[in-house]
């Protein structure tokens, strides 16, 4: 009887273990070194195992076959640290049916269609931040065991929350230490490579306010310790200034948000809280939605140069999915470096730091001997003008060439993803007084 091989789409028809060159006009091997003149990658299987000069290329390597891209820029692959890859689809048309009906297979599906979006502007890994029915886990392994295409995924499967609080209906509702360690303990079962929790409250769930605390810091703290004993990094979404203070006590790896929002719903930057998440090495993703320059008594976050100033470790996260379409990632970047991030730091902070905020240093985010071999090929020079990643030539990952899809364009402030923090957080603080208002809080 005859094998049956199955369909690999979106991938280059060369065995994974064809060894091969890439060279191009210049290679960034790593954001911060100076680029290699008329250099050249060698793959074999899955990993880069040369780099460097054209002219210098060892004699073994001679006479492989070789892709050559005048005039362009090799880089590593580009990666997105804030993704939720089920809920893209249904944000692509008003004319997508309700997903409600078939909600786990519409989440897989979009999934899918996020994943693929993303690696074909260049996004090579992705760090998923909540995936409702573990569809990000089931993604992973269906990318690495190749019956699909698309970018490395690290997992965290539902997002923890508070019974109610934000993004309950996406996550695992836990109100108690022994609720949180349990959750933890089903999600090291089910195969997450992190955890990450809801320490405050959002402006996407209704009744839920994006300053207020959902945790206390005790409760933090078990979640960080369980997860770090059974060896996965922690990453808390956090909006006020209070829940940012707990998730730093407690230990969290990853902020994500870092909005600095008082208990008055207005901003309360910590420059001491601030000097602390430097200190402790925690990674931040300020760029949801994309920095933009701050209005006064209504920002929403402190511009991505000040935390950059202060030593905290930057990285690109975007609430893809949730927020913005794939299609938004190089505006994202360019909105940083337009918030006064020098650009090879905004090239940094989407590659070597993004790659160890995963979880993934020394695996990703540098083009290395024993590295994975993820690349993009950009026409252009990214260091004189980000733009250059609005091109690209080719996208390798994990040693093969990811043939993209069709993109849809992201036009800033436009349809579905027309979202203005702003508005939120005044539409937010409006609702709370009305709450107060009706349901007034009489002292003892």
């Amino acid at each position: 009887m005859p094998s049956l091989t199955l369909p690999d789409p979106g991938l280059d028809p060369l065995p994974s273990a064809t060894p091969r060159i890439v060279s191009a006009a210049r290679v960034i091997l790593a954001a911060g070194e100076p680029p290699v003149a008329d250099g050249a990658v060698v793959i074999d299987g899955r990993h880069i195992v040369w780099t460097g000069p054209g002219s210098q290329l060892p004699h073994d390597y001679a006479d492989l076959p070789r892709t050559d891209h005048p005039g362009a820029t090799i880089l590593p692959g580009l990666i997105e640290t804030h993704a939720h890859l089920g809920s893209y689809a249904s944000r692509l048309t008003p004319d997508v049916p309700d997903p409600s009906r078939h909600r786990a297979a519409w989440t897989a599906l979009s999934s899918v269609a996020t994943a693929r979006q993303l690696a074909s502007v260049g996004v090579t890994t992705v760090q998923s931040l909540g995936s409702p029915y573990f569809a990000d886990v089931a993604l992973r392994e269906a990318i690495a065991t190749g019956l699909g295409a698309g970018p490395r995924i690290v997992a965290a499967g539902p997002q923890l929350t508070t019974t109610g609080g934000h993004a309950w209906s996406n996550g695992a509702e836990v109100d108690s230490v022994t609720d949180i360690r349990r959750a933890v303990r089903r999600h090291h079962k089910a195969g997450t490579d992190l955890i990450k929790v809801m320490a405050t409250g959002g402006f996407m769930t209704a009744r839920t306010d994006p300053w207020k605390a959902q945790f206390t810091t005790e409760e933090l703290r078990v979640l960080v310790e369980e997860a770090h004993r059974l060896g996965k990094h922690t990453a808390a979404h956090a909006h006020g200034t209070e829940g940012i203070r707990r998730a730093v006590d407690a230990g969290v790896d990853y902020i994500a948000h870092a909005s600095f929002i008082g208990e008055d719903g207005r901003t309360d930057v910590d420059l001491e809280l601030i000097d602390r998440i430097a200190e402790r090495g925690i990674f931040v993703d300020t760029c949801s939605p994309p920095t933009r320059p701050p209005v006064e008594g209504e920002t929403i976050s402190p511009r991505a140069a000040e935390l950059f100033q202060r030593g905290v470790r930057l990285v690109t996260g975007h609430d893809i999915g949730a927020v913005l379409p794939p299609s938004a990632y190089t505006f994202g970047l360019k909105q940083l470096e337009a918030s006064g991030l020098p650009r090879v730091e905004v090239l940094r902070a989407a590659t070597s730091t993004a790659a160890a905020a995963a979880g993934l240093a020394g695996v990703a985010g540098v083009l290395a001997p024993g590295y994975s071999a993820d690349l993009i090929v950009a026409a252009g020079d990214p260091l004189a003008d980000l733009s250059a990643l609005d091109s690209l030539l080719e996208i390798v990952i994990a040693g093969r060439t990811f043939r993209p899809d069709p993109v849809i364009p992201y036009v800033p402030g436009s349809g579905r993803h027309a979202v203005d923090r702003t508005q939120d957080l005044r539409a937010a603080r409006g609702e709370a007084l009305e709450r107060r208002r009706r349901h007034p809080v009489h002292p003892a």
